[in-house]
């Protein structure tokens, strides 16, 4: 009996839809399966490698040696290499040792359909099935609902290797991650959670954005199916799971999916397309059949075998423009003379496609920071098709503005202000995501001007405001608790900061921010829609002073929101009143409970005298560094 046995998995009508790059489930077929042949057991390797001579799989099992298993290369042109291996089962190691028909060039490989992988530095795959009983139908089956554009939508961004770590300041597992991150995300409100890059990386300092094992979890938590036991309990608990996803480059580790089989396989073969230099990393050759198949069966694999509710998309623009980040004469244009990467636009519209069609309740979201038009537009209506993109320009603008010393804020105010005018042409998702944290950024709350009680004030407006502004939301780890040094990968979060009260109160105006964006429809019913922002007064610069009004679809759902950015409390501020009836105050940021001075609104003036353009007003107090929403 041969070593390797001749075998397939595939059809005639899979190898066409390979070719044609319209194969969505390539992980059905490619890698390492375990099958039963003629009743015996054994594994079926397939691996995608036209330019190579020879490709033989290698482990403990065979001391390493490429002569022992030796798989059988396909007659259809299709550039698979396959063939089953008696009695070789889970848990073995393995690679391919790939001869290119250059035969000076071998290479030695990590299977790009591998489940799993060894424990960084360790390089080799390894045989696996993933078998998990799943608890979360009743998520699965309302999903679309709570997944809705129309719904609230809360992020908590987080880095699983530094969010907490053990009493040994050791990685935790993704069966305890199940209870101590699930309690957490639960117990603050947010509505769903997003991991930075789980799948399988080498290099630590990269946080994930480096990928070698796209279809397998980090080995540094633990297995696959711990990992969907992780994914499972935020489902029990009806928190949506976000995966950071980067189909924009990939590195060149030995290992990896680099010159894979003596060839640029998987990357472009001109380096002006295919050459990040700011990144040291290649970029996919998105016009490859193949390719593209390859990176819309990994987005669809963590949709269909991990139950994930969304995918958050890394550098698009990089992804969107030939000359991002190149000088004259480093980038060649397209077929019209411009700068726009056709085949990566096409890819993405694709990607889109294949995942809206094939999942109800999910979400694409482009980390996109151009003026790239119609992100979030549907591709039927020529758009690129994300449910979502972030809001870059807000984020920014924002940040600058609150990184100013109130004095001179009176003078910026359109720096706030500015977001209104462009905030519905594309679906936005508010971020304060974790590279605001890091590079000699400080951590949020350092960024604030001021003495210690300004500082947190003005945090607790920060979020305040970005809660109250039309779009989702994302804040990444530690924010919601006032961390003061700058995210460092290495460790844990500063959770002994909680012992305080400035801290403990920002975290808990966080959580009830959370608890009033979900419970109030006029902040996220029409949070895509002009329909559902208006403002009372933006002219205010003197006082530095914004009051604005959020709609639902019912009108008795309306919240009126005022905020003062200085240190000077506004007392008997009159603004406009477009609502009948009585108001009363919702919530606070300077209530004491949250660290604040206790400026409250216990009775509310209302009155006949006009402001605003409407006949009547109401007289507040706007606390100082403070918002206040009204209800």
């Amino acid at each position: 009996m041969p070593n390797v046995q001749v075998h397939s998995l595939f059809t005639d009508f899979d190898i066409n839809l390979f070719k044609g790059g319209k194969h969505y489930r390539l992980y059905e077929k490619l890698g390492s399966h375990l099958v039963e042949v003629d009743g015996i057991a054994g594994t079926y390797f397939a691996v995608w490698a036209p330019s190579a001579k020879s490709v033989s799989v290698v482990g403990n099992f065979n001391s390493w040696n490429e002569e022992e298993h030796q798989l059988n290369v396909r007659w259809d042109s299709s550039g698979i290499w396959e063939g089953f291996i008696p009695a070789i089962g889970k848990g073995e190691v393995y690679k391919y040792k790939i001869q290119s028909n250059n035969n000076d060039i071998w290479t030695e490989k990590a299977d790009p359909f591998a489940r799993y992988c060894e424990h960084p530095p360790n390089t080799a795959s390894i045989i696996w099935t993933a078998e998990h009983d799943w608890q979360d139908d009743a998520w699965m089956g309302y999903r679309k609902d709570k997944n809705g554009l129309d719904k609230p939508y809360s992020v908590y961004e987080v880095h699983l290797g530094s969010w907490k770590k053990n009493a040994k300041n050791k990685f935790l597992t993704y069966k305890e991650f199940a209870i101590d991150l699930v309690d957490y995300v639960k117990e603050m409100g947010y509505t769903h959670v997003e991991f930075m890059p789980i799948m399988e990386y080498p290099y630590d300092p990269s946080w994930g954005y480096q990928l070698t094992g796209y279809f397998a979890p980090t080995s540094r938590f633990g297995s696959p199916e711990e990992f969907k036991f992780l994914v499972d309990a935020f489902h029990q608990n009806d928190i949506g799971v976000i995966l950071d996803w980067v189909p924009s480059h990939f590195p060149e580790d030995a290992h990896g999916l680099g010159f894979f089989d003596g060839s640029n396989l998987y990357e472009h073969p001109d380096r002006r397309k295919g050459y990040h230099t700011d990144w040291k990393s290649l970029i996919f050759n998105y016009g490859r059949n193949e390719v593209r198949a390859f990176l819309i069966s990994n987005a669809i694999f963590w949709l269909d075998q991990f139950h994930v509710d969304g995918l958050r998309v890394d550098a698009v623009a990089s992804m969107l423009y030939l000359d991002y980040s190149r000088e004259d004469g480093e980038w060649e244009p397209n077929i019209y003379g411009n700068n726009e990467n056709l085949e990566a636009i096409s890819f993405i519209r694709e990607l889109n496609e294949a995942v809206y069609s094939s999942f109800d309740g999910v979400q694409t979201i482009a980390e996109e920071s151009t003026a790239f038009s119609g992100v979030s537009k549907p591709v039927e209506h020529g758009g690129l098709g994300f449910g979502m993109k972030w809001m870059m320009g807000w984020m920014h603008d924002t940040l600058q503005f609150f990184q100013k010393e109130p004095i001179y804020r009176k003078h910026h105010q359109n720096d706030l202000t500015f977001s209104a005018t462009y905030a519905f042409t594309e679906h936005f998702m508010l971020p304060f995501s974790h590279d605001e944290v890091v590079y000699g950024k400080q951590s949020l709350v350092y960024r604030m001007p001021g003495d210690e009680w300004q500082r947190f004030a003005n945090l607790r407006l920060l979020f305040g405001y970005m809660f109250t502004h039309p779009g989702t939301k994302l804040m990444f780890m530690g924010g919601e608790f006032g961390q003061t040094a700058e995210w460092n990968f290495e460790q844990s979060l500063d959770w002994h900061l909680l012992q305080y009260g400035g801290h403990k109160g920002i975290q808990d105006f966080v959580k009830d921010l959370n608890h009033l964006y979900k419970s109030a429809p006029a902040l996220y019913e029409k949070q895509f829609s002009p329909e559902g922002f208006q403002w009372i007064d933006y002219g205010d610069h003197e006082n530095s002073v914004l009051t604005y009004v959020r709609k639902g679809h019912d009108e008795k759902n309306d919240l009126i929101i005022a905020c003062n950015f200085t240190p000077i409390p506004r007392e008997n501020y009159r603004i406009g009143n477009p609502k009948k009836g009585k108001l009363t105050e919702v919530l606070n940021s300077d209530d004491a409970k949250y660290g604040g001075g206790g400026n409250l609104n216990t009775k509310i003036k209302s009155s006949t005298k006009p402001a605003h353009g409407y006949k009547k007003s109401i007289e507040i107090t706007i606390p100082p560094l403070g918002i206040v929403i009204l209800k």
